[in-house]
């Protein structure tokens, strides 16, 4: 946040538009229709110091008029763009437009409206909801630094079996068995920063970043899953989870670093009993009782030594 000494202390502000919602149809000449619903955030790092201090507006940018932004500029994407482009685009905006703005964070959660088939073909203007979301936080100086972080939201992913969990250290209060044999099963929040530090670095070729997300999920789910005929065996969620970020830093050379978080979503094994009948459901690896309350909580970051996230 923008810092100043103001009268014996130290003051921070910033000042921003929140969840700005906005849609985007883009109409190709063959007639298929393309479109996106991003949920955008702004803030701004601005010398506004008077407004706080002197009751002087002059050198505020109103929220309205960051809100009114974004529908103006996606208008102005007259072509089809990823949702990192659009994040830089408004960042770049409002450092460049307003001289009393210094940086500009950009913050994105993309809907994931996927086109839908009919009869095995795609549909011209038809679209679904999907599940995971692709995320984006920009932050760019007028100097024309900047830090990309992209990201997913609430990639749910599951298999039945090739996963235990051994070893771990037990004590009076541990009651959890060993196992070679369970469901794996959590919620991917990923993110990833890539190694573009300046808005002259950042790639033109159109929807380069939407096809890094494709890839980069595409490199999450391989590692998790394993090949489609024999799995890989996931001795716990730490050691998938590092295989996987490993794999992302090592398949792409513009990432510098990493973070996962992957809670551990429980399947518990139900067995039925009662004092006069001990076994009346018998647990065999096929019946269990969803949960994921409470879960586990386990997150990690990767990076090469000359970055971080």
């Amino acid at each position: 946040m923008a810092g100043k000494e103001l009268d014996g202390f130290h003051f921070e502000q910033m000042h921003g538009k929140d969840r700005v919602r906005v849609a985007r149809v883009w109409r190709a000449r063959d007639g298929r229709h393309f479109m996106v619903e991003w949920n955008v955030s702004i803030s701004l790092f601005s010398d506004c110091i008077a407004a706080y201090v002197r009751d002087d507006n002059s050198d505020i940018v109103a929220t309205d008029t960051m809100k009114n932004t974004v529908y103006a500029k996606a208008k102005e994407c007259t072509e089809q763009l990823s949702v990192e482009d659009f994040a830089i685009l408004l960042a770049k905006h409002f450092t460049s437009f307003y001289s009393q703005v210094s940086g500009a964070i950009v913050k994105i959660v993309e809907k994931p409206w996927e086109r839908v088939y009919i009869d095995g073909q795609p549909h011209e203007h038809g679209f679904k909801l999907g599940s995971e979301k692709h995320t984006v936080e920009v932050f760019v100086k007028k100097s024309g630094a900047v830090k990309l972080v992209s990201g997913i939201e609430e990639l749910s992913v599951l298999k039945t079996t090739k996963s235990g969990f051994e070893g771990f250290i037990r004590d009076k209060y541990t009651a959890l068995p060993e196992t070679r044999e369970r469901i794996l099963a959590t919620e991917v929040t990923a993110s990833w920063r890539y190694t573009y530090d300046n808005l002259s670095r950042i790639p033109q070729k159109p929807l380069y970043f939407t096809e890094r997300y494709v890839d980069v999920k595409k490199v999450l789910m391989d590692t998790f899953f394993g090949p489609p005929k024999e799995g890989v065996y996931s001795p716990s969620v730490q050691s998938t989870l590092f295989h996987m970020e490993r794999a992302v830093l090592s398949k792409f050379p513009d990432i510098s670093a990493v973070q996962l978080k992957m809670p551990n979503l429980h399947f518990l094994p139900v067995n039925i009993s009662s004092k006069d009948n001990p076994a009346i459901v018998k647990f065999n690896d096929d019946v269990f009782l969803p949960t994921d309350d409470p879960h586990g909580s386990i997150q990690a970051s990767l990076s090469h030594f000359w970055s971080r996230m």
